[in-house]
């Protein structure tokens, strides 16, 4: 036999499944800018963090509405010419991570269509619930569906409504909606923002100077936004509130009566950024006062206090604060994973979390380390970054939760697995410990939640946590039949 070189084979490209709780996406939009688009990739910059599959933006010049978006990150996507080719003093934006509808740039956002009430474009952040019965009504009538997501029921609704405005055809349509919503509309000659009757997903309305005189308005799904481009947060778009910005000037009305409120609690736990407020509250004060409390549940001897970044970083503040422990960033967290990578051909052990976290060895090396985390869903993950802190010399790790147990799936845009599939509805604390493989571990009380969020009137939803849903879920069974609760 001759002489032959074995090509190895080409490394596998895989996902790094995550074990946390996502949210769907963030919005943004401004009205009264000749930097309007600018200023909305700047404000999705900021929103990075909510969704990283696809994003866009939608301009307006009052004769024209362009839209661009495609898959992948902002900065990736908006060069400076693609900014340019989107003229015009209005605009509005998104950055998507999938919760309802597929993974494909037939769902990314906004969208735009040209209907009987114009060009309209739409960008949505939370979930409609009842969108797959609306959508089976909408077809039978003859409407023709190009994308899977909850989103363009919307425009539907609107572009069928004998109502002569938009805002009378939008006001028509929101009162068919059920579930969560903050959405941002885009006309030709105005902008138009409307949030849900309980105020699921936050929406902060803000001001700022424009170039031309007089003021231009913003409203983004997080405060963050509009700290980058100096715009003044003013207060939130209440729920049940409609908001339009147009030629007339603005004006506020509310299109729906009063709810009881159901803001996301997770938004404190996890998903807005710490610098931001939401829900008219600061998230790191939040997550500061989430660590406190646990500590002063569940404190145990030890000689430092390690977040798991990012999320958790505020709360072990909080922790190490109140207990006297030595705070320390232990885990250093790789911020440019994206969501896939190239896993060598060698097999590695936790390779995927070893990507995201690797360990500062002489600060957890014979050290009773107390291990601050948001939240645990899977254990999976979990379990990756206990061993990890006990390979790299651990005396003891305690791993503490900064929330409540996840026993329950949510419907109003976050990306949960279904029942069966997150531990806490399946399995002990202490089964729990066993599984994630911690010395200790401890989780934060509902009522002290409640206490971290200054919640004295019931306003936060908890139903991830307590199963109580806040409405009628007519469509429960038809969404968790898929396995994941994804439409």
């Amino acid at each position: 036999m001759g002489n032959f070189t074995r090509t190895p084979a080409a490394p596998a490209v895989r996902e790094i499944q995550s074990d946390k709780l996502r949210e769907e996406c963030g919005v943004f939009a401004i009205h009264g800018h000749s930097e309007a688009a600018n200023l909305a990739y700047l404000g999705l910059y900021a929103l990075q963090h909510r969704g990283q599959e696809s994003a866009g933006i939608a301009t307006s010049d009052h004769r024209e509405i362009r839209c661009s978006k495609s898959m992948g990150h902002v900065a990736d996507i908006f060069t400076p010419e693609q900014i340019a080719s989107l003229p015009g003093n209005m605009a509005i934006g998104h950055t998507r991570y999938s919760t309802a509808g597929d993974t494909v740039l037939l769902n990314a956002q906004p969208f735009l269509v040209a209907c009987n009430k114009g060009q309209i474009a739409v960008a949505h952040n939370g979930n409609i619930t009842n969108a797959a019965e609306l959508k089976r009504e909408l077809e039978r009538e003859g409407s023709i569906f190009q994308a899977s997501s909850d989103t363009e029921v919307v425009l539907h609704l609107v572009a069928r409504s004998r109502e002569r405005t938009l805002a009378g055809a939008l006001r028509e349509a929101l009162l068919q909606l059920e579930g969560a919503f903050s959405l941002v509309f885009l006309a030709k000659d105005r902008v138009i923002i409307a949030r849900d009757p309980h105020g699921f997903r936050p929406l902060a309305f803000g001001q700022m100077p424009s170039p031309e005189g007089g003021t231009a308005y913003v409203f983004a799904s997080e405060t963050c936004a509009f700290d980058l481009i100096n715009a003044e947060y003013v207060n939130d778009v209440e729920p049940g509130e409609m908001v339009c910005v147009g030629p007339e000037g603005l004006t506020r009305e509310r299109w729906a009566p009063a709810a009881p409120q159901a803001h996301c609690v997770f938004e404190h736990v996890y998903f807005s950024r710490p610098d931001s407020i939401v829900f008219g509250r600061s998230v790191g004060q939040s997550r500061e006062n989430l660590g406190r409390l646990l500590a002063r549940e569940s404190a145990v001897p030890a000689d430092v206090v390690v977040p798991v970044p990012d999320s958790g970083v505020a709360a072990a503040i909080g922790f190490a604060s109140e207990s006297n422990i030595p705070f320390r960033q232990a885990l250093i967290r790789n911020h440019y994973v994206g969501r896939t990578f190239i896993e060598p051909s060698q097999a590695i052990r936790d390779f995927g979390v070893k990507l995201k976290l690797n360990p500062v060895r002489h600060q957890l090396e014979g050290k009773r380390v107390i291990l601050v985390d948001d939240s645990i869903v899977r254990g999976t993950t979990s379990r990756k970054i206990v061993r990890m802190v006990r390979n790299a010399g651990a005396r003891e790790v305690h791993l503490r939760i900064s929330c409540p147990p996840t026993i329950s799936p949510c419907f109003y845009g976050v990306d949960t697995p279904c029942k069966s599939e997150l531990i806490a509805a399946n399995q002990s604390i202490e089964e729990i410990r066993q599984f994630v493989e911690a010395d200790s571990l401890a989780y934060l009380s509902l009522d002290s939640l409640r206490k971290a969020v200054s919640d004295t009137k019931g306003e936060y939803c908890y139903a991830c946590y307590t199963g109580d849903y806040p409405t009628e879920l007519l469509q429960i069974e038809e969404l968790t039949a898929a396995g994941r609760v994804r439409r």
